[in-house]
């Protein structure tokens, strides 16, 4: 890459969309909640479009049925399509039928809304780890182009630290090939950060963000509807930390948003993947 690549994302899920949270863990208990998803995707297509941006929006499977509109909308605005999952359930707590299954339940929701194929995806939570490597071959065999769900270093539901590349990189497992645009850390003081979006964006004032992003050669950034909702409820019975993780900087975060996406250049999955001379990109061997 002669100059830096800045990629841009959404993970199109309601606010209630919490892993690993009792209230909140399946598909029965979400029809308890007012859905926000409508607005605030809304919200985010017209910053997009004042500031003339596409991105990747990755978008569950339960939202293009509950929500079709909020699908159309995405992909009438010229932005790319990928899956998010189907029921946002975590990999590593999924067997490899379970997860094929709701992979392609996801690709025939979007895919018949669209009339696009579905070619990029992002894991629940980043959650392909060292335990559910298998993921990758699955995606392949399935017709996923590029996959978004390695964070290169641990988060709250997933992260693969042990993936040896900073950059875009050709993943090779089990004979399949995948193309993988992680999530990488900034550097601070010889330190790796996360910055690049979710509680980490909204946590982080603007100024240390932007000094990250310009120092970065590679950056995927990657946000939610609700990381720019303050008007939120909050989710029942939620721990005192994970409400913090999860509140934290909202009344400030759109203005930050739109601050970035004016000051620095970004570009969705595909626009990117025809940037890239891939033959120049490293080849990741995963193995379990």
């Amino acid at each position: 890459m002669a100059h830096p690549l800045r990629i841009l994302t959404f993970d199109i899920e309601d606010w209630f969309h919490l892993l690993e949270h009792g209230e909140t863990a399946n598909e029965n208990q979400w029809c308890r909640f007012e859905s926000r998803i409508e607005r605030n995707t809304d919200r985010i297509l017209e910053c997009l479009s004042e500031a003339q941006v596409k991105a990747t929006f990755f978008c569950l499977g339960w939202v293009a049925r509950m929500h079709p509109q909020v699908v159309k909308a995405i992909s009438a605005a010229g932005h790319e399509v990928g899956s998010h999952s189907n029921s946002h359930r975590l990999v590593h707590q999924s067997t490899p039928a379970q997860f094929e299954e709701d992979l392609r339940a996801s690709m025939k929701s979007l895919e018949d809304l669209t009339g696009r194929r579905v070619r990029a995806f992002r894991s629940p939570g980043f959650s392909i780890t060292d335990r559910s490597i298998w993921a990758f071959s699955i995606l392949a065999e399935n017709g996923i182009e590029w996959d978004s769900s390695v964070f290169v270093s641990r988060c709250a539901h997933g992260g693969l630290p042990a993936f040896k590349a900073a950059a875009p990189a050709v993943i090779e497992y089990g004979g399949g090939r995948l193309k993988q645009f992680p999530v990488v850390p900034g550097l601070l003081f010889r330190r790796r950060i996360n910055f690049s979006g979710g509680g980490y964006f909204r946590l982080m004032p603007y100024s240390l963000v932007s000094y990250l992003m310009s120092r970065s050669d590679y950056v995927m950034a990657y946000f939610h509807p609700r990381d720019f909702d303050p008007a939120q409820p909050l989710v029942p019975k939620l721990p005192p930390h994970r409400v913090f993780k999860s509140y934290v900087g909202l009344r400030s975060s759109l203005k930050k948003f739109k601050a970035l996406i004016s000051d620095f250049e970004f570009v969705d999955i595909g626009t990117a993947n025809s940037m890239i001379d891939w033959k120049m990109q490293p080849t990741v061997h995963v193995s379990e």
